[in-house]
């Protein structure tokens, strides 16, 4: 047996007593299918997402039928990582949304648990629940800062709900990753927060990997050889191959250590809406830089670029502003404004260079609480 393999047989018994899966049931009248990806075409998914009405055939044998008396039945489910031996337990914010769903938590040795969900990050895909237990395994958590391209790593989860405790090998593919993933009623930036609808999510500075990453196995470890978590495995890309991403479990701490201090995740918070400003949007629409963020609501019906009485309305940021630069650093596509309020603190205070009709004002904005 050559040292690698020794080494993962020995993290896969570290971790996998610390790995949980995840059921998430509903009561409703009837339900007839699901299909794999009920998010139509786009390319990104997350998890087992909901089960969708009608929605064509392929996982009916594993979830089941309700019936017209309101039959509780599973409609999807993801992993999870134990973090505290009370029963506290780190997953991905999308497996756990819905506030009207059930959550059951299933350990390594087939224990089940009724789980409560404590706490959702406003802005990042992490979430806590609970269940009633003591002297529970834990998973330790590593430092993702430390990750480089090309070292070993396992993904360990409920694969496509049902294969639990499932183990997948690969390399870092890639960090830093952008990408914009379907995600069942998220709370973004301005997202609504009520867990009914898909919505897209944009991901920054996630870790890219080749390690088969199933539907099921988001919010459970992705774990370096020396069996620490280095990141929640999150998304992947549906009709491809080996290609997967996971949150740098960095985030996770950050919120864990909130959690800990003040019983919730606490996140900045400036309430606008923008896109990245480059040589070719500029020519496209004649806009008078090539850099910077303009302040712009997006398509949902009801969207506003500047959400009233938030720390921007506050300081005077208006919709077509361009924001150019904050605290003197010059925003472009690879450092946007989220990038700065996701590492400052409630309370900050962020002096912003804005273009307004070809003229350049300043204003500064004090960060408050996400909500």
């Amino acid at each position: 047996m050559s040292t690698e393999e020794k080494q993962t047989i020995d993290v896969v018994k570290k971790v996998s007593p610390a790995v949980v899966s995840i059921v998430v049931s509903k009561y409703m009248p009837k339900i007839k299918h699901m299909s794999v990806s009920p998010f139509g075409d786009m390319p990104f998914g997350f998890g087992i997402p909901p089960e969708m009405p009608d929605a064509g055939n392929g996982m009916d044998s594993i979830i089941g039928h309700g019936n017209s008396n309101g039959q509780k039945v599973k409609v999807g489910g993801g992993s999870g990582s134990i973090v505290s031996s009370d029963g506290l337990i780190l997953t991905n914010k999308h497996v756990v949304f819905d506030t009207n769903a059930d959550y059951t938590v299933i350990t390594n040795d087939d224990k089940e648990y009724p789980a409560k969900v404590l706490s959702r990050d406003p802005v990042n895909d992490v979430a806590f629940v609970k269940i009633e237990a003591t002297g529970l395994p834990t998973a330790e958590l590593g430092k993702s800062k430390d990750i480089v391209l090309g070292q070993t790593v396992l993904a360990i989860g409920n694969a496509l709900g049902i294969f639990s405790n499932s183990v997948s090998k690969g390399i870092i593919s890639g960090l830093g990753r952008k990408i914009s993933a379907s995600m069942g009623g998220g709370e973004g930036e301005m997202g609504n927060g009520d867990g009914q609808m898909p919505q897209m999510e944009s991901l920054r500075n996630v870790i890219q990997t080749d390690v088969a990453i199933n539907q099921g196995n988001s919010g459970g470890p992705l774990v370096n050889l020396n069996g620490e978590v280095i990141g929640i495995n999150t998304a992947v890309i549906f009709g491809a191959q080996n290609i997967g991403f996971a949150l740098p479990i960095d985030w996770a701490k950050t919120d864990l250590a909130d959690f800990k201090k003040h019983g919730r995740i606490i996140r900045p918070y400036i309430g606008l809406r923008y896109i990245m400003l480059n040589k070719e949007l500029k020519s496209m629409y004649k806009l008078p830089a090539d850099y910077g963020a303009l302040v712009v609501r997006d398509h949902v019906p009801g969207s506003v670029a500047v959400v009233p009485d938030s720390p921007a309305d506050k300081a005077g940021v208006k919709e077509n502003d361009i924001i150019l630069a904050v605290n003197g650093k010059k925003l472009d596509e690879k450092n946007e404004i989220s990038d700065i309020v996701q590492t400052a603190k409630v309370g900050d205070e962020l002096e912003m260079e804005v273009m307004r009709k070809n003229k350049t004002i300043k204003v500064t904005a004090k960060l408050e609480e996400h909500a």
